[in-house]
């Protein structure tokens, strides 16, 4: 009735009835955001994987001093990214696991590397329908051909089975200049990861008295903590090189 009869309290009403309902309307939407996460996290990692597929590193000709026939770039492609859901983790035994909801349906295949948009996370060792099994960088069995990205300088990346955020790369020559906050990726000798993806950072130096090599600690890259969202990597020559190097890693 004031509302009605009284321009200054319809004002006022009004006002008062906008605050209400914008506080409302805030809390409403961003409890709708907070439970939207979910489906928005997964079409922005769809959308990396498509935009990893047309990386120009993924395109890798045949070395040949003769001829190459090209038909298409199809042809000359190395990896395939395919995009998963984590459903399932372990980080607090020596031997970790990580369970994600894709299969031999949807194209996956055992050996095949696991990333997350940080840097590496395991190879899967366990396919069915729809999920597979993935050994976890924190595992004690997991060994990866690991290089300093400043300078080449060759190792092995293992984890000692203590803490789930430092991995160990071993069989670093003492020759190597290394130094803290130096970054270490993967190899080009390995059939799984492709070259170049992050592993860590190094924290600390120890050299082997007993050899000529130096073990280095890193922080690893990839947080397994909180792991959601990953990529499956396929390489398509994978059993190729297998084959003519022995080599599975």
């Amino acid at each position: 009735m004031l509302s009605n009869s009284s321009k200054t309290h319809e004002a006022f009403f009004s006002s008062a009835a906008n605050e209400v309902t914008g506080s409302i309307n805030k809390r409403y939407y961003g409890i709708r955001e907070y439970f939207s996460l979910q489906k928005i996290n997964k079409q922005l990692n769809i959308e990396n994987a498509a935009l990893r597929n047309k990386l120009t590193t993924n395109i890798e000709a045949p070395d040949s001093s003769s001829f190459i026939k090209i038909d298409s770039l199809t042809n000359f492609r190395k990896y395939m990214y395919m995009p998963a859901r984590v459903v399932g983790n372990t980080v607090s035994s020596n031997t970790n696991y990580l369970e994600l909801e894709r299969g031999s349906k949807q194209g996956v295949e055992k050996n095949m590397s696991v990333i997350s948009p940080q840097g590496v996370v395991g190879v899967v060792v366990e396919v069915s329908d729809n999920y597979c099994r993935v050994m976890s960088l924190l595992h004690r069995n997991t060994r990866i051909s690991a290089m300093l990205k400043k300078n080449n300088s060759m190792g092995d990346v293992e984890w000692d089975g203590s803490d789930p955020h430092f991995v160990t790369m071993k069989k670093v020559s003492k020759t190597a200049k290394v130094v803290t906050g130096d970054t270490v990726v993967t190899s080009s000798y390995s059939s799984n990861f492709p070259a170049n993806i992050m592993i860590g950072k190094v924290v600390s130096t120890k050299a082997d008295a007993a050899t000529s090599f130096n073990n280095l600690t890193i922080q690893t890259a990839t947080d397994f903590f909180s792991i959601q969202y990953v990529y499956i990597v396929k390489n398509i020559r994978a059993k190729e090189q297998e084959k003519i190097s022995g080599n599975k890693e």
